[in-house]
């Protein structure tokens, strides 16, 4: 008989795809089968509604699927009697892992009905909704390759899990209050609703709780607590970085910050991410929670363990704002089971709520900022990771790209398809490059990737480049070490699928550049197989090599001349001053450098805004907080703003940072100027390489372009001078997109 095939690849396993192509056949009498081959859902129709069943499902998939693309032939089969879901056979080819799903409403309004079987079931989930890569072992997904293997169910969670009519049907992780994981609080024999209850009373009474999620642990206090957080900064050593905030609902969030439709379908949706939302003024949330921060941090709950936190009915009032944390300490990655929160977390909190669902994968909360309507990440993680960029080119040869040393991701390459890992961390901690190590086989193996290929960073000290080079020795394949700020530009360009040449803008804080110095603020003229420096911001000695990205009072002092230096006495005493200049003379401990983040570090040392930084970025965005305040953007020109040098053109960076040094302003129009000069110099220098090279298209791509103003002043300059301009959208421009660009650079034929 007549048969249609088609095979649907992308993000369908996990979504209820085969449940929704059932539904849809038996309500158009079409016979046949719908199937998960690992790489792909395969489908075969037979009747007259084969085409209407097939449009249906190209269409209006289920609203989480993702099709990337798809298959159609005709054959002759045998006569099917009816439509059934085949038992999921592996083959190999292109592999699609849903990320993490957050809950779905129907699933909290179930949570919360007292008539449901599930009622306050902290594991509640559908077909729509619930944990998918973080409990992932092998593909295909189904329940006996997934964590949930080790809770066999009960029989009306199996009726419902064959039942074509059921919202659970061939949902993976379905369980309920009979046969699902269970919560415990570590230490003491309290369990399920108690526990929760106990957790609650906790956050009441001011203490601070750990809690086991879907892809890791949370450390969490009350947010309106002010001695709370206080402590939980103590403790954390954590004195200024904004915490993550975890809103009630999304009502509680329009009290404190102002969300646009496009942020609020965001944070509502099935992803969640954390958003950086700007705070009202007469919100009365403390501003110990992010201090010098336009933003808040700001998500909903994703799990049901965190709507029970909130909303368990057990006649507590919960503050509906949580501080929700990563659960890890400084610079490692999050803890995932109870031995590691017992190790890293217990001098953190007073309490861990845990459970004993397997975490296979950790999955950190994705951070998104926004930026003309879209989303501009800044960490991609939970809900979007792993899902893969699609680039357009039918290219062979898998591959992994470690990724860089800070805000480390990795990314594993089939094809034209890149798969960004979840967000690991910064890998000078041991354990991160333990925790990198293990994802990279984790991953390798569930996307049955056979790698011919490994990139990594050209700095020859990162603890990445180690990692890449024992693996190119163990499985004998080629190791190719890429410049840092090239593959920054690369991870824009694969973003954008953009392949032609173009004007490359890296402002980062570190890379090892190709002359052995320190590179930060270059101009590329590039295209996915070569590059050349064309241009960079003035050279300075950076004094105390890496030291000088925490005290950004060195930068300050080396860069200014002894009269400026004699206006700002507040850098640093007249001692210091003259022992960072003489280690400028010397060469004694001090770096050439062209970084752009060292920059902002230093303008605001100038400006005593920050000598020193607590957490990366620190004075950096302090800088990019004042500048914001600023009400008129008007400002006084400088020229010259590029000058050549050694064949290079060089933003004038070193004069402009002197001259500002002695002008008379406040913090706020002097913070301002600098973001605006600087962007005015991005635009000439492009200029001037536009007319030199005939490219009019510019990528801006490194971590100093999470800074929202800059990256506002530098796309209105540029475009005003008829450029095109690529940036990063769910990517981010920081070193965790750095993995992307490596993919990009080395897919080849197959080797």
């Amino acid at each position: 008989m007549k048969t249609l095939n088609l095979k649907v690849y992308g993000i369908v396993q996990g979504v209820g795809f085969r449940p929704f192509v059932s539904r849809n056949a038996l309500a158009l009498s079409v016979k046949g089968s719908v199937s998960n081959k690992g790489s792909y859902v395969d489908i075969y129709m037979q009747g007259e509604n084969s085409e209407k069943l097939t449009d249906i499902i190209l269409t209006s998939p289920p609203e989480r699927a993702c099709i990337f693309f798809w298959e159609k032939s005709y054959s002759d089969r045998e006569e099917y009697t009816d439509f059934e879901i085949s038992e999921s056979e592996k083959e190999k080819g292109e592999i699609f892992v849903s990320p993490d799903i957050a809950l779905c409403p129907t699933c909290e309004k179930e949570l919360f009905d007292k008539n449901n079987k599930r009622y306050l079931h902290p594991f509640i989930n559908c077909t729509q909704c619930g944990p998918r890569l973080t409990i992932t072992d092998h593909m295909p997904y189904d329940r006996e390759r997934t964590s949930m293997k080790s809770f066999p169910m009960c029989k009306e969670c199996e009726r419902e899990y064959y039942d074509p009519s059921s919202r659970r049907y061939d949902a993976q992780p379905v369980c309920c209050n009979s046969c699902g994981p269970k919560v415990y609080i570590i230490g003491k024999d309290i369990q399920d609703k108690e526990a929760i209850s106990y957790a609650r009373k906790a956050l009441n009474q001011g203490k601070i709780l750990a809690l086991k999620g879907i892809g890791g642990f949370h450390i969490c206090c009350d947010a309106t607590n002010v001695q709370a957080v206080k402590r939980l900064r103590e403790l954390k050593h954590r004195p200024s970085k904004p915490f993550a905030l975890m809103f009630k609902d999304v009502r509680e969030v329009k009290k404190h910050c102002h969300i646009s439709p496009e942020e609020e379908k965001l944070l509502t949706g099935w992803q969640k991410p954390i958003i950086l939302l700007e705070k009202k003024e007469d919100s009365p949330l403390p501003d110990i929670l992010a201090p010098e921060s336009k933003t808040l941090g700001t998500f909903l709950p994703y799990s049901p363990l965190h709507a029970l936190l909130f909303s368990l009915p057990d006649h507590q009032n919960i503050s509906p704002v949580l501080v929700m944390t990563s659960g890890n300490p400084h610079g490692a990655p999050i803890c995932r089971n109870d031995e590691q929160a017992l190790k890293y977390l217990s001098g953190f909190c007073d309490i861990i709520l845990s459970h004993d669902r397997e975490i296979l994968i950790r999955a950190d909360d994705t951070v998104t900022d926004f930026y003309r309507n879209k989303p501009y990440m800044i960490r991609r993680s939970r809900g979007f990771a792993p899902l893969p960029i699609v680039v357009n080119e039918k290219l062979k040869g898998d591959g992994i790209a470690i990724g860089g040393e800070l805000k480390n991701t990795f990314c594993l390459a089939k094809k034209n398809l890149l798969y960004p890992s979840p967000y690991i961390g910064d890998i000078g901690d041991i354990r991160s490059f333990t925790v990198l190590e293990h994802s990279i086989k984790k991953m390798t193996e569930l996307f049955e990737a056979e790698p011919k290929w490994i990139v990594c960073d050209k700095h020859p000290l990162y603890h990445t480049t180690r990692i890449a080079e024992d693996l190119s020795y163990k499985l004998d394949i080629p190791l190719v070490k890429l410049q840092h700020h090239y593959a920054h530009i690369l991870s824009c360009m694969a973003e954008n699928d953009f392949n032609s040449k173009v004007i490359g803008v890296a402002f980062d804080g570190t890379g090892y550049g190709d002359d052995g110095a320190i590179w930060g603020g270059e101009f590329f003229v590039c295209d996915r197989e070569n590059y050349k420096r064309v241009a960079s911001v003035m050279p300075f000695m950076q004094p105390g090599g890496d030291l000088s990205s925490k005290e950004g009072y060195r930068v300050a002092a080396s860069l200014l001349e002894e009269e400026n230096y004699r206006k700002n006495p507040h850098i640093c005493d007249k001692n210091t001053y003259t022992v960072i200049q003489n280690m400028k003379k010397t060469g004694i401990n001090t770096v050439l450098s062209t970084s752009c983040g060292r920059l902002f570090d230093a303008v605001s040392s100038i400006l005593n805004i920050r000598q020193a930084s607590t957490y990366e970025g620190d004075a950096a965005n302090a800088l990019m907080y004042y500048a914001q305040l600023c009400k008129d953007e008007k400002y006084l020109p400088f020229s010259p703003l590029t000058v050549e040098e050694d064949s290079l053109l060089r933003l004038n960076t070193t004069n402009f940072i002197n001259r500002l040094s002695r002008e008379e302003g406040d913090k706020i129009s002097l913070s301002y100027r600098f973001h605006a000069v600087l962007s005015d110099m991005v635009a000439e220098a492009c200029k001037i390489i536009r007319e030199k090279y005939n490219i009019n298209t510019c990528a801006l791509s490194g971590g100093v372009f999470q800074n929202k103003l800059l990256l506002r002043l530098c796309v209105e300059r540029l475009e005003s001078k008829g450029f095109k301009v690529l940036i990063h959208s769910l990517i981010p421009p920081n070193d965790g997109g750095l993995c992307l660009g490596q993919a990009y650079y080395n897919l080849k034929e197959e080797i």
